[in-house]
């Protein structure tokens, strides 16, 4: 597909600077991009590519752009934005959407329990399983060798790429993306040592709910509650290689970034950020508004909103000062 300058500006109601005609058909960052490519500048420090990129048009936040570099003349063209990422993210949604269309319809060999209603504009891909009870909600997109166990409902336009297990009773709302690889709903890890010191199991009868318009990335695993319901709340985006343990209570709009994991029965707030490798122990909450810095280990509940690092966590400024500390101790 290619656009011209100016249909890019007419969508995203941005100021053009240069020629309206010049087109593109392919993304790239702007310090590698070429001719006939469209990028983007949301960074100051970025500013300098904007006279040596070879982008045919370059989408900026326009807060960055001075007067000089609006007269300056170039090759390239500029559209000014709010906010150039936000601009480009429009965009790439309309690209992928035209790259990977909804499908419909069911493919086989696949097998659907009797009683489960399949909304005309769905898609069942091949191999795939429906349990019984089974509700899908309208434009729900199940692609090749996903599992969905009995009584499971799943919202509507929601995608469960290939792969994806979702266990009996569990819950996903709409506009969710499973990507492949994730496991809804399998047993928390619990077990209780009996008068010999063996090992039994406790039974997992609880279930997972994710709410609306939840991300969750590749192999990443929610597990069942041992009583009542494991659950992400709306607006949560989960990278991949995460676990979330039985009973946790995952915030609206926290992001969780790759093998981070939260251990059974805690809670982490709304709009908190777990950078890679964050680690937190059962039984704890964590308010909203925090953000845990990579392979931070959080061992007690924190309270108030702001930034942590370290193992045990405490406040980010007094981890920097510390580690400046430790690093002098070693040449010593």
């Amino acid at each position: 597909m290619e656009f011209s300058a100016q249909q890019i500006a007419l969508l995203l109601g941005g100021k053009l600077i240069g020629d309206p005609n010049s087109k593109v058909s392919d993304v790239a960052p702007i310090e590698t991009a070429t001719e006939g490519k469209l990028s983007f500048l949301t960074d100051e420090k970025y500013l300098p590519y904007l006279s040596t990129t070879k982008a045919s048009v370059v989408l900026v936040t326009e807060s960055l752009l001075s007067d000089e570099i609006k007269n300056q003349q170039s090759n390239t063209t500029l559209i000014a934005v709010d906010n150039a990422r936000g601009a480009m993210a429009q965009l790439l949604q309309m690209v992928a959407k035209a790259m990977n269309p909804p499908r419909q319809g069911i493919e086989q060999p696949s097998f659907i329990s009797d009683g489960v209603t399949i909304p005309e504009d769905a898609y069942i891909g091949a191999f795939a399983y429906i349990g019984k009870n089974v509700h899908l909600g309208k434009g729900v997109q199940i692609y090749p060798h996903c599992y969905i166990g009995d009584n499971v409902r799943i919202g509507d336009n929601t995608i469960l790429y290939s792969g994806v297990k979702v266990y009996y009773n569990c819950i996903v709302g709409n506009d969710c993306i499973l990507h492949s690889g994730v496991v809804i709903g399998a047993d928390g890890f619990g077990f209780e040592p009996d008068a010999n010191g063996v090992n039994q199991k406790i039974p997992q009868i609880g279930n997972v709910i994710i709410e609306d318009d939840v991300e969750i990335g590749a192999n990443t695993t929610v597990d069942r509650a041992m009583m009542g319901s494991t659950r992400v709340h709306k607006n949560a985006k989960i990278d991949n290689l995460v676990m979330i343990a039985h009973n946790v209570q995952v915030g609206e709009s926290t992001f969780m970034c790759g093998q981070s994991g939260i251990a059974g029965s805690s809670s982490v707030g709304s709009h908190c950020i777990l950078t890679g490798q964050v680690g937190v122990a059962g039984h704890i909450s964590i308010c909203d508004n925090v953000i845990l810095g990579a392979q931070t280990g959080v061992t007690g509940s924190i309270k108030k909103p702001g930034t942590y690092m370290g193992s045990p966590a405490i406040d980010a400024s007094v981890w920097r000062r510390a580690s400046v500390r430790f690093k002098q101790s070693g040449q010593r």
